[in-house]
């Protein structure tokens, strides 16, 4: 099963979907910005992901600046303004396992099967 972190109001989560939709796979979705994730599941992403938190995050979201959030901000910082605001996790985010995979592009979310 793939669970995909989701924002169904992002074109590239619903194309991320639809692509994953297609190739039959059992698909849980986590709706992140109504069900948000707490520190323990932002740590377990980063890991899974092996990112740094900088490139978890969506630097053009207004939330970003708002924070005083910069490139150079430290990790636990930047896990600290995704857990505030979930809306800064970039999307989509395909996880299998220990496993997971930023859908930028789409069909990157396929490198799981």
């Amino acid at each position: 099963m793939i669970t995909l972190w989701h924002n169904p109001r992002c074109s590239k989560s619903r194309q991320a979907l639809a692509l994953l939709e297609k190739t039959g796979v059992e698909i849980a979705l986590r709706l992140y910005l109504k069900d948000a994730p707490d520190l323990t599941e932002i740590e377990a992403l980063q890991t899974a992901l092996g990112l740094k938190a900088i490139d978890m995050l969506r630097r053009g979201e207004k939330a970003f600046k708002e924070t005083g959030l910069s490139k150079d901000s430290q990790d636990a910082d930047l896990r600290a303004a995704m857990l505030a605001h979930p809306i800064l996790i970039e999307r989509p985010i395909a996880v299998k396992g220990d496993e997971a995979v930023i859908g930028r592009p789409p069909e990157d979310v396929l490198t799981l099967l």
